[in-house]
């Protein structure tokens, strides 16, 4: 009996298990004699054999997996070299596997490149796209960037409305390793100058100390307080990453990519921080994982195009190879079918047309976020 694998990749977010849901759901229309199979961690867990029957699953489950954060399947950051290339077609082979379906970025859908120039053929290897860094080619926007954007957007508001109260200084250090889409979300709900944050750096422009800690006492003096967005990813101007340069860090996974999710970064800007400010009440705050699975912060929107991109994806893996991506035609948001080279291992970046300054976000760049989060809610202008 042939199959179809499904597995999931890379950095987990709020409504990947919609995708796969997605999948499951149209694969089963297709050709319901059809095994579904879901892979633990990956193609580490399709080479080991250790498998999941996802066509088992109920109707009801299947709605209870969409509504849980994170990545049901496990997932995993490994990179196949030739040999594993080999090793996970031979049980893609023992699985009479028709299709493979891989969610996940950019450095998944590089696998599933891999695998289909070193495959005979005969079998289709989709990719459907996941990442909150917002970061892959041909999509307007990605599954999961919404959700987490949305979280990160409230957490400024609010810290926004504490340092009204209390003045001082706060960083928020947020993921995005190479893009700062995630870093700038908030500023689709700034209303005036004065909302925050006041400051957005991220690792399109290169990064100086001196100059960021001019700009902050710039607004603090201003405005008697000011609230800063950071990226993980910002680059020193000799393209060394700041967690790096700064911190120290220096750990990597198997793609290369510096692991950034600690909190060294956020300590070294504290440090920064009190040093040039001895006086104010200042804070750093690293997010880490949390806007990316937060049970709390899971967006409707993003649930539902997550969901259409996983059934896009299996109703293109009975027909061709490909990159499911996210695309907006200028009133609605639609999944197509992009070539799978196309995203493997590229990376999008902001355009520079929604930066007015190194930090600073333009009108444009504010627009395209409030396109995509939930309106600003609202709230009562404090008296301070």
């Amino acid at each position: 009996m042939s199959s179809i694998v499904i597995a999931q990749g890379g950095g987990p977010t709020a409504v990947i298990n919609e995708t796969l849901r997605g999948a499951v759901l149209a694969a089963r229309r297709r050709d319901p004699a059809l095994r579904i199979l879901g892979a633990r961690f990956g193609v580490r867990g399709l080479t080991a054999g250790d498998m999941v029957d996802l066509g088992a699953l109920s109707d009801a489950d299947l709605a209870r997996l969409g509504r849980t954060p994170n990545a049901a399947l496990g997932s995993t950051r490994d990179k196949p070299d030739p040999a594993a290339c080999d090793a996970i077609l031979a049980a893609l082979d023992a699985l009479s596997a028709r299709a493979f379906v891989y969610i996940g970025g950019n450095d998944t859908a590089g696998t599933l490149e891999l695998l289909r120039r070193r495959s005979a053929g005969g079998r289709s290897f989709v990719h459907a796209p996941k990442t909150i860094d917002n970061d892959l080619e041909a999509n307007d926007h990605v599954p999961g960037f919404i959700s987490a954007g949305l979280f990160v957007a409230q957490a400024f508001a609010s810290m926004e409305l504490d340092f009204r109260a209390m003045p001082g200084i706060y960083v928020a250090i947020v993921m995005g390793r190479h893009a700062g889409f995630l870093t700038a979300a908030p500023t689709a709900w700034q209303r005036r100058e004065e909302d925050a944050p006041h400051l957005v750096y991220a690792p399109e422009h290169p990064f100086s100390l001196p100059r960021f800690l001019e700009e902050v006492a710039a607004v603090h003096d201003r405005l008697g307080r000011c609230v800063v967005a950071m990226s993980e990813g910002v680059q020193d101007e000799t393209g060394r990453p700041l967690a790096e340069a700064l911190a120290g860090a220096a750990e990597r996974d198997a793609h290369g990519n510096l692991q950034l999710t600690g909190g060294d970064l956020g300590l070294a800007v504290q440090a920064a921080l009190k040093a040039r400010f001895p006086k104010a009440r200042a804070r750093v705050d690293t997010l880490g994982y949390l806007p990316r699975g937060y049970l709390g912060v899971i967006d409707e929107t993003d649930r539902r195009e997550a969901l259409a991109a996983g059934q896009f994806a299996a109703e293109s893996a009975f027909e061709t190879s490909g990159s499911v991506a996210l695309q907006f035609d200028g009133s609605r948001t639609a999944p197509a079918l992009v070539p799978l080279e196309a995203v493997a291992g590229r990376t999008r970046h902001m355009p520079a047309a929604f930066f007015a300054g190194p930090s600073t976000i333009s009108e444009e760049g504010r627009a395209y976020f409030r396109r995509l989060l939930p309106l600003r809610p609202d709230l009562f202008a404090p008296f301070v």
